[in-house]
């Protein structure tokens, strides 16, 4: 997958997690913490983490949680991940 591809896929489960989201994705800042760009709880951060793992068969251990904080941070530490994953 592409980071361009995997950074559709992050922004798919969060609107799946808030329709209503869509203005403020669209206008995010890749560099900045999901925290203070969404309204987003540590359950909402648990569902994100439960969709990629159903989506992909990926685990993404607890002590990594820190490396899917942004949307670039969380597009580097995807990619090599799902590099074998074919895009559909």
């Amino acid at each position: 997958m592409t980071p361009e591809s995997i950074r559709q896929v992050i922004i798919d489960i969060l609107t799946g997690l808030d329709p209503d989201s869509t203005v403020k994705l669209s206008s995010m800042d890749d560099n900045q913490p999901f925290r203070e760009q969404l309204e987003l709880d540590s359950m909402d951060f648990l569902d994100i983490v439960l969709e990629l793992r159903k989506r992909f068969r990926i685990q993404v251990p607890e002590g990594d949680y820190g490396e899917l904080v942004t949307m670039s941070s969380t597009v580097t530490y995807l990619e090599p991940l799902l590099s074998e994953v074919q895009e559909s």
